[in-house]
């Protein structure tokens, strides 16, 4: 049975006037029951009595309520009396007449220098938490590939193909495009700096190797990145909310096997062709201006370039594309599977996909510069 809604009302016995509350005084109530007690007549001096007995339920909303009128009548100078009170409601009474007229804590002062610390302190804790969960599933993934190359008939190869057609032979415009630009923008800088020293020649030197070594493989994963690493996380992303992912697994499949090797090994197989494609294009880009604004030939260019563009620059460069690959496909998988609840956290997952994974890349591209440096390649 629920409760019946808050009610009050007063009347004189016995030439004191006696106050009458019941039902459910709540905050569900508390708009209605404040007009009530707003609506009490002061009344005259003398004994006021509250009757208490017919409260059904009652919070601290009702309470605080109760009180008020209390109040209404002791500003008349009124001598006031809760009587009642039902035992199970009486701490209640008693909690809030404790904290009246209490003054509420001053809110503590932060430092700047202390709330810099403390967020970069969260930051850094959150930080070493994904690379441990990062890492967790880099080795998911690997024991899942080991299991599969000894039973190669579970691999997928339709999968495989039509990733590599999506995450390569799809991307392949985009990336000329840009290495054919970066290549005329590398090749008309130098030659226009250079050219003030009267080393103008040497613009084809610094085309190349930053080509082959560096930008064609760079920019080329960076495009992968946001394109195909994103799309990697949205989509596993979409399946977890529509609880495909759940499904595959209530039906014993294994979604890091059908879902996740697939596209990493796709990426591992496109990346380095398609840095390929990048440097040829970065190349002839770069050479398109350098006749334009040296006045040299193109057998001029050629030779020069066959002198700089060596095999270990190309091989510097080739062998960074299937690292990169990795990288791009674990981050965007790996997201991906942590989407959870609706279309916001698949969002919010594709961004972190993309920003994790150039991160990552420039800092494995980094590490390659320095180990090679190191080595005298």
């Amino acid at each position: 049975m629920e409760d019946g809604p808050g009610w009050i009302r007063q009347a004189e016995a016995d030439g004191r006037l006696v106050v009458s509350a019941g039902g459910a005084w709540t905050v569900a109530g508390a708009a209605a029951l404040e007009q009530a007690v707003a609506a009490l007549a002061p009344g005259p001096a003398g004994q006021v009595r509250f009757d208490l007995s017919a409260l059904e339920r009652v919070d601290t909303a009702g309470v605080f309520l109760l009180r008020a009128a209390a109040r209404r009548y002791e500003e008349t100078g009124a001598d006031v009396a809760l009587e009642g009170i039902a035992a199970q409601m009486r701490p209640l009474f008693e909690l809030v007449a404790g904290n009246e007229g209490r003054e509420p804590p001053e809110a503590p002062r932060s430092n700047p220098l202390t709330a810099v610390v403390e967020r970069l302190g969260r930051s850094t804790v959150a930080g070493v938490r994904e690379l441990t969960a990062l890492v967790g599933f880099v080795g998911e993934v690997t024991l899942t590939a080991a299991r599969i190359s000894w039973r190669p008939r579970r691999f997928r190869i339709v999968s495989l193909t039509n990733q590599i057609e999506r995450a390569g032979l799809n991307a392949i415009p985009i990336i000329l495009l840009m290495t054919f630009l970066i290549g005329i923008v590398i090749a008309y800088q130098g030659a226009v700096q250079l050219r003030r020293l009267g080393f103008e020649i040497l613009t084809i030197d610094m085309l190349a190797i930053t080509m082959l070594r560096e930008l064609g493989v760079l920019l080329t994963a960076i495009m992968i990145a946001g394109r195909s690493g994103s799309a990697f996380t949205a989509e596993i992303g979409t399946m977890k909310v529509n609880e495909e992912i759940a499904a595959m697994q209530a039906l014993g499949l294994d979604p890091v096997e059908i879902l996740v090797l697939p596209r990493i090994i796709a990426l591992v197989i496109a990346l380095p062709i398609l840095t390929v494609f990048a440097d040829v294009i970065g190349l002839l880009g770069g050479a398109a201006m350098a006749v334009v604004s040296m006045d040299m030939n193109t057998t001029q260019f050629m030779v020069r370039l066959g002198e700089a563009a060596t095999l270990p620059h190309f091989i510097v460069g080739l062998v960074k594309a299937p690292a990169f690959a990795v990288i791009i496909g674990v981050v965007g998988c790996y997201e991906g599977l942590r989407v959870s609840g609706g279309a916001d956290s698949v969002g919010v997952m594709t961004t972190r996909a993309v920003v994790l994974s150039i991160f990552l890349v420039i800092v494995a591209d980094a590490v390659f510069s320095i180990m090679f440096a190191a080595m005298g390649v």
